[in-house]
């Protein structure tokens, strides 16, 4: 290992620890231990490459590592101390020596409460509780929600969790994603309706459905449920409360910039105008927006594959090339463009059923690497949108779920025979 002085860049050590990750074995995790037993240089390098190699030690599973990761609770460093502290609960930290230094950082407030809080709840300590009440009380919506998680999951007392919903719909968006994190730590399956309905990323939502129902799977998935969750893999705007409103209506061009937002609530907004606009008015807009830029921007593909699948009455020429569009995402396998698989599907089905029906074969080819979440849209969209009769519904639906494992895809396909 070079020394401090010897490195070609201060960012040499950090990009050492972060790629280790890629190589598991005993010589990566006595490395990574050396380099947290050191006492090297304290310079920013060092310091940042610390902050990663207790992250790196976590996902590694090295329980190995608990003693000199807690060890790092005594620094001056808080960011460590808090990547340290994350790391103890990933690791499933019992030791009762450091379980007490975290209580003790979380009265001082040195570190980031929040964290610390969900540490203590996900390692059962319950000796914690009196420390955490108070913080159930805290302005801070992501304080104030993971602390009322904690004391649920702790104490079985789950009087306050239902105020956890009321930070899904905050105006700043990280607020939103700490509810529903806290809401799956609270076990919280009767708030499912207020996740449903509010205004993030479907990612995140969709988390929180699996966490939720992965325990509690007996009797718990409903047509109600399955409902719901049609329509948030249709993008149904109806069923998303947004938290922000235009004092009057934006121009086209600002309707189709603002799918580009990082926040889901203007994304949503600019959608319910953009899908009652009429549609020989925006798409040129959205043409020119989707070559030049969101064709390759995950967030915004994803708003615009669902306008495309929400407007009925496209002109020719634009109904021939979305359709084009639609076609190349449901075979698109980038990672990053996932969600706007089963999108597409839905968007297809919504415009040209027959042209979806004749691509099932296809898309089924790669059944072995379908998400979960596709083959449930593609059951879907045979059942809600194929022009097929009774029959031939019935024998695409089980060709499609055919031992297909997965809870939600079985129960939507026996809703749909059913029916």
């Amino acid at each position: 290992m070079k020394s401090v002085s010897n490195q070609d860049s201060e960012s040499d050590f950090y990009t050492a620890a972060a790629h280790l990750i890629n190589c598991p074995c005993p010589e990566t995790e006595k490395a990574l231990i050396e380099f947290l037993q050191n006492r090297l240089s304290s310079c920013q390098s060092v310091k940042i490459t610390k902050r990663k190699i207790v992250e790196v030690l976590a996902r590694l599973g090295c329980i190995d590592a608990i003693p000199v990761i807690g060890q790092c609770l005594w620094s001056d460093d808080v960011y460590l101390v808090e990547n340290s502290v994350w790391s103890l609960q990933t690791l499933q930290c019992n030791d009762e020596t450091l379980v007490d230094k975290m209580i003790g950082i979380l009265e001082a407030d040195i570190a980031n409460q929040r964290i610390i809080i969900q540490c203590l709840s996900s390692l059962d300590v319950s000796r914690s509780v009196d420390t955490i009440r108070p913080f159930q009380f805290s302005s801070v919506p992501g304080i104030k929600g993971a602390a009322i998680s904690a004391i649920s999951k702790l104490t079985h007392d789950c009087e306050r969790v239902h105020e956890i919903s009321l930070n899904l719909f905050l105006p700043n968006q990280m607020d939103r994603h700490f509810a529903i994190q806290d809401l799956i730590d609270a076990n919280a399956i009767d708030q499912i309706d207020e996740v449903f309905s509010a205004p993030v990323s479907p990612v995140f939502k969709i988390r929180a459905i699996r966490k939720l129902y992965g325990d509690n799977l007996a009797g718990t998935v409903t047509p109600c449920l399955l409902t719901s969750l049609d329509s948030l893999l249709s993008c149904n705007l109806a069923a998303i409360n947004c938290v922000h409103r235009y004092d009057r209506i934006p121009s086209g061009e600002f309707l189709v910039r603002d799918l580009y937002n990082t926040d889901f609530s203007r994304c949503y907004l600019a959608l319910k105008h953009l899908s009652s606009s009429p549609s020989s008015e925006i798409f040129p807009l959205l043409k020119d927006s989707w070559i030049e830029e969101a064709h390759n921007d995950y967030g915004a593909h994803y708003f615009f594959i669902n306008l495309f699948g929400s407007i009925p009455d496209w002109s020719v020429e634009a109904i021939s090339w979305i359709i084009e569009v639609l076609v190349a995402s449901i075979f698109n396998v980038r990672p990053q463009f996932q969600k706007s698989r089963s999108a597409s599907v839905l968007a297809l089905a919504k415009l040209n059923p027959i042209m979806l029906c004749e691509f099932i074969e296809e898309i089924l080819a790669a059944r072995d690497s379908l998400p979960w979440d596709m083959r449930y849209s593609l059951i879907q969209a045979i059942d809600k949108y194929s022009e097929l009769d009774k029959v031939s519904k019935r024998k695409m639906i089980l060709e499609i779920s055919d031992d297909d494992k997965d809870l939600f895809v079985q129960a939507r396909a026996g809703m749909a025979i059913v029916l």
